[in-house]
């Protein structure tokens, strides 16, 4: 696929498989394609690695911790679990909303929390709302140790974000999917893996074995979750979907 964005003429050409399409830019369809090359471009270029939350890393797409920040405003859970801890950017931001919030506690789950990170985050200000899990987000000890950290009756959201394979991905749905109520949703982040295939950093085999991938198949086994988009809570533009690494990751809870 050939992407073209004609900025004196104020469209973005797509040429594929012989045919050639033609939007305004001013359209949400001329929109969807700039930005799906703007995508491929934030990957390849590493643009993500370039934001920190109150002094932290944060290697996110900005528009999705945003959109994320309207469902935890609206949902106003009282814990939020993550699976992948990393610098621990993700766990500030989501502390500090809860701190302006005056409610809601953060809890980071990571195979391995690397010293230097776990002193920086155990240091921040914000880590008064941060519990810390080290060990493997599915293994049966460290569910037990995050079920423990919740207490009857709280709402709860989660969002996955550790190792991305569809095999560890939809065992983390499985594990988590029990711990959320109806309305609430687990978010498996980085589906922008099968997209972004033949770029640097990327496998053979992202196409399949991705995170988007192994929603389709929780979904399918499971009747009492759906993907399903949360709505923009304000808009006045002609743009309906969100510009995101995360496709088809907000699975929701239904029955």
């Amino acid at each position: 696929m050939i992407t073209i964005i004609d900025e004196e003429r104020g469209e973005v050409v797509v040429q594929h498989d012989g045919t050639e399409t033609r939007h305004s830019l001013s359209t949400a369809e001329g929109f969807a394609a700039a930005s799906k090359a703007w995508l491929r471009a934030t990957w390849d270029s590493k643009y993500v690695y370039s934001f920190a939350w109150m002094g932290r890393p944060i290697i996110q797409l900005p528009e999705d911790m945003v959109r994320l920040q309207e469902v935890i405003w609206d949902m106003k859970p009282d814990v939020l679990v993550e699976t992948g801890v990393a610098h621990g950017g993700s766990l500030i931001f989501y502390a500090s909303l809860f701190e302006a919030m005056g409610k809601g506690r953060v809890v980071g789950i990571d195979i391995e929390i690397r010293p230097h990170n776990r002193a920086a985050i155990e240091s921040h200000p914000m880590f008064k709302r941060i519990d810390l899990v080290e060990g493997s987000s599915t293994a049966p000890e460290v569910l037990d140790q995050v079920k423990a950290l919740i207490k009857p009756g709280e709402k709860v959201l989660v969002v996955l974000d550790s190792n991305h394979t569809k095999a560890h991905v939809l065992d983390e749905l499985r594990a988590y999917g029990e711990m959320v109520e109806v309305g609430s949703y687990v978010v498996a982040t980085d589906g922008i893996m099968e997209q972004v295939k033949g770029g640097p950093r990327t496998g053979d085999d992202w196409d399949w074995n991705n995170p988007k991938a192994a929603v389709a198949a929780f979904v399918a086994e499971n009747p009492n979750f759906i993907v399903e988009e949360p709505a923009f809570p304000f808009n006045e533009g002609t743009v309906t979907e969100r510009v995101t690494y995360w496709p088809d990751a907000f699975v929701k809870r239904i029955a």
